[in-house]
């Protein structure tokens, strides 16, 4: 009888693990404060390979390896949600126009720019075939999504989704608070803090705010240029009230600054430098366009191994 007993536990505990999504597994460590893993965001999924926010994009970062894919979002004329970073589609497609002011099907008629401006043949996504993409298999990265807040929310709700999504503003955690309490169920959230002179006169109080807000979110997005010293004392602080810090290293402006900032294009060739400088800010998500060279360095590291 124990035998049989020892047998049905072990089983349990296998079906449990092969029933456990790569999101579920994702979200543990997410929220696990005791968890060294740095987490990989590719911006606008794989577009050094597809073109930007395009489904191939996303299915390339999914297969190399990468935690988070972050992608835009814009309402076209007839109220659907599509996936692009700019206002129009002039520069990432063979067609004209702002997607406001077009219809989904003029914008399926045309096609997808990759690198040098070549046409392909892809087409640009909806919000609603990415988010069917991605669904337990990768966490998204929403950007824009305050603009389209309830209509996505609808979308994430049907599917199970809305623990698989991240949010991001500069808003108050006061407006915050009034925003999500509109909704039984709300994405994650994470609030941006650019620390420079130019921002950094409003936004202490924001990050002041933040440090004794009970609105939950997982991260800190922190955007500085170098401009202001002493950005390793504020990133402290993030680390220690133990929530994620989340740092960008898309260009040096974001990073640190334009000439001697911890980019991507400064880490080829210099990784242990330059992500290792990020990394001992206490960093334990990074968002890059670089993501397969991010993802080797950081398991040489030993730190990018999902248990």
């Amino acid at each position: 009888m124990k035998k049989l007993i020892l047998s049905l536990c072990c089983a349990l505990v296998a079906f449990t693990a092969m029933a456990e999504s790569r999101t579920d597994k994702l979200l543990r460590e997410l929220r696990d404060p005791k968890s060294d893993y740095v987490f990989v965001i590719a911006h606008r999924a794989d577009w050094r390979n597809f073109p930007e926010n395009s489904l191939e994009a996303i299915e390339s970062a999914i297969k190399m390896g990468v935690d988070i894919v972050e992608l835009d979002v814009h309402r076209t004329a007839d109220g659907e949600l599509v996936i692009c970073h700019d206002k129009t589609i002039n520069r990432t497609t063979n067609g004209k126009g702002a997607i406001k002011e077009l219809t989904l099907d003029s914008i399926r008629n045309c096609r997808l720019r990759a690198g040098h401006n070549a046409v392909t043949r892809y087409k640009m996504p909806t919000l609603e075939e990415a988010l069917d993409l991605c669904n337990g298999r990768v966490l998204i990265n929403l950007d824009k999504a305050v603009n389209y807040y309830d209509q996505i929310m609808d979308m994430l709700v049907a599917r199970k989704m809305a623990d698989q999504v991240i949010m991001k503003s500069s808003k108050s955690p006061a407006a915050m608070k009034e925003f999500f309490s509109h909704h039984k169920q709300n994405m994650l959230y994470m609030p941006i803090v650019n620390y420079n002179t130019k921002s950094w006169g409003t936004h202490e109080q924001l990050f002041n705010d933040y440090l004794a807000t009970d609105l939950p979110f997982i991260a800190y997005e922190m955007c500085w240029d170098g401009s202001l010293k002493g950005e390793a004392k504020v990133f402290k602080k993030v680390v220690k009230s133990g929530k994620r810090l989340w740092i960008n290293t898309l260009w040096g402006k974001l990073c640190g600054g334009k000439e001697n900032g911890y980019d991507d294009d400064a880490a080829v060739g210099n990784e242990d430098k330059i992500y290792g400088k990020i990394l001992s800010y206490g960093t334990s998500m990074i968002q890059t366009d670089r993501p397969a060279m991010l993802i080797k360095y950081l398991e040489s590291k030993g730190r990018h191994t999902l248990k």
